[in-house]
């Protein structure tokens, strides 16, 4: 595995391994150099299918990549084995299984990855403003059941509270869920803007379904995409631009 890539620090049952891929570690190159994974921003699909190989190869189990449209659907992966296909437009995925990786794609959005204490179940999300607000984590999280003990939660890097400036209907849209979620929210430079802090609202609701037991992004400058830019894809910085993905298995 590349030493580039973040292993997050969590207490995973043995049996569960994760990863965060960075930029770093593929073919690709220019604006999407190098480790790209995303198969729909304008990238050379050569070097994306090489790119995706080598995660295959460092991880050995096989990624299964979505088609993320930023709402709360959840795809179960169970069933078909190593046929099951890309490409299901969904938010979040959960196996039992063990042999495929749940994979989430971001350059921005939170990646969120899941298991319990048992290591019977994983599961992982895509967490944007729209899907985070629409419940995308409250569907992962109810997928575990009560006898697979705590269930833990661990959230990759994504645009930070400094950079991450919204209109008042997002955090309206928090605050009629929580109108704690109030707190995640500072007045921006521009008038009628606000900063949201997405790890945080992110915590918030994942307290709310049950979820204590949450790690890694804190909201602190080295998890942010926007301000690491050797580091993590950032649409919000580039515009154009690869994406970094956040995997769940069983081994």
């Amino acid at each position: 595995m590349d030493p580039r890539w973040l292993v997050p620090d969590w207490p995973a049952p043995q049996n569960v391994r994760a990863l965060c891929t960075t930029r770093a570690g593929g073919v690709s190159a220019g604006r999407y150099e190098s480790l790209n994974l995303g198969d729909h921003v304008g990238d050379e699909p050569a070097h994306v299918a090489a790119n995706r190989t080598r995660l295959r190869q460092a991880i050995g189990v096989r990624p299964v990549f979505l088609q993320q449209v930023h709402g709360s659907e959840l795809v179960a992966l169970e069933g078909a084995g190593s046929a099951l296909p890309d490409g299901a437009a969904a938010d979040a995925c959960t196996t039992a299984e063990s042999g495929l990786a749940c994979a989430i794609m971001v350059a921005d959005c939170l990646p969120v990855l899941f298991t319990d204490a048992a290591g019977r179940r994983v599961a992982a999300a895509h967490a944007g403003w729209r899907g985070l607000a629409g419940g995308v984590l409250e569907a992962a999280a109810g997928r575990f059941a009560p006898e697979q003990g705590k269930v833990l939660a661990w959230l990759g890097p994504c645009i930070g509270p400094k950079a991450f400036e919204v209109g008042a209907e997002v955090k309206a849209a928090f605050e009629a869920h929580a109108p704690d979620a109030a707190g995640c929210f500072k007045p921006a430079a521009t008038d009628g803007k606000w900063l949201a802090d997405l790890p945080a609202l992110a915590r918030q609701r994942l307290r709310a379904a049950g979820v204590e037991a949450v790690y890694g992004n804190d909201g602190s400058d080295g998890w942010c995409t926007v301000g690491n830019p050797s580091r993590f894809f950032s649409h919000r910085r580039d515009g154009i631009s690869g994406r970094f993905a956040a995997l769940v298995w069983k081994a």
